[in-house]
C-alpha cells in the first residue's frame, strides 16, 4: 500500500469518531425511533391482563387508529401520563395498554402473582385515571422486543391497517401531543 494512503487512515478514523461523538452529544434521546416505523404491527397472540381467558391478536386491533402505550405500575412517568392519556380517551382516542412487567424474569426462577398484579393495576388506574380500552400482558416481552421497546413509557401510533406511524419514547403530555401526534391524527381523519 502507498505510504501516503496509510497516513490518511488515522485521520479518517479521527473524523469518523468526531462525527459519531457529535451526534451522541447533541442528539435528542427522546427521538429514538423504532426500526418498525412504516411497517406492520408484529404478529402476536397475548393474554388480556385482567382476564387470562381472553387472547388478543394483532388482527383484533385492525380497523381503527389507536395508540399502543407501553407502561407499568412500577414506572413513575407512566403513572404521571395516565391523567392526560385519560383526557385523550375521553376525546375519542383509542388507547391500548401493553403492560410491561419489569420485575419478572423466568430465567432467574422468579415467581409471578397475576392476582397481585391485577389488584395493583386496578388500584393505580382507579387513582390516576384509566385511559385504556384494555391491557395486553406481555409477560415474556415478546411483543415489546419485536417493537424495539427499551423501557416504559413508550407509545406507538398505529393506523387502521395495522401500520406503525409514530413511536415516542417518554410520556405523552399536551406539548408532545400537539407537536408530534396531533398533526398525524389530523391527517388520518381527513
Amino acid at each position: 500500500m502507498n505510504k501516503k494512503l496509510l497516513g490518511f487512515i488515522p485521520f479518517l478514523i479521527f473524523i469518523f469518531l468526531c462525527v459519531f461523538l457529535y451526534q451522541g452529544l447533541f442528539g435528542n434521546p427522546r427521538e429514538l425511533q423504532t426500526g418498525r416505523i412504516g411497517q406492520a404491527m408484529p404478529s402476536f397472540v397475548l393474554p388480556d391482563l385482567m382476564d387470562e381467558s381472553k387472547q388478543w391478536r394483532d388482527s383484533d386491533l385492525k380497523g381503527q387508529v389507536y395508540l399502543l402505550n407501553v407502561w407499568g405500575t412500577w414506572c413513575p412517568t407512566c403513572i404521571a401520563e395516565l391523567g392526560y392519556l385519560t383526557e385523550l380517551r375521553e376525546q375519542g382516542v383509542r388507547i391500548i395498554g401493553l403492560y410491561y412487567e419489569q420485575a419478572y424474569d423466568p430465567d432467574f426462577g422468579d415467581q409471578f402473582d397475576i392476582n397481585a398484579l391485577r389488584n395493583e393495576v386496578q388500584t393505580m388506574l382507579a387513582r390516576a385515571g384509566n385511559p385504556y380500552q384494555f391491557n395486553i400482558l406481555d409477560l415474556d416481552r415478546t411483543l415489546a422486543l419485536d417493537l424495539g421497546v427499551s423501557g416504559a413509557p413508550e407509545t406507538f401510533l398505529v393506523d387502521a391497517n395495522g401500520k406503525i406511524l409514530l413511536h415516542h419514547t417518554g410520556d405523552i403530555n399536551p406539548r408532545v401531543w400537539r407537536a408530534k401526534f396531533a398533526p398525524v391524527m389530523q391527517e388520518l381523519s381527513q
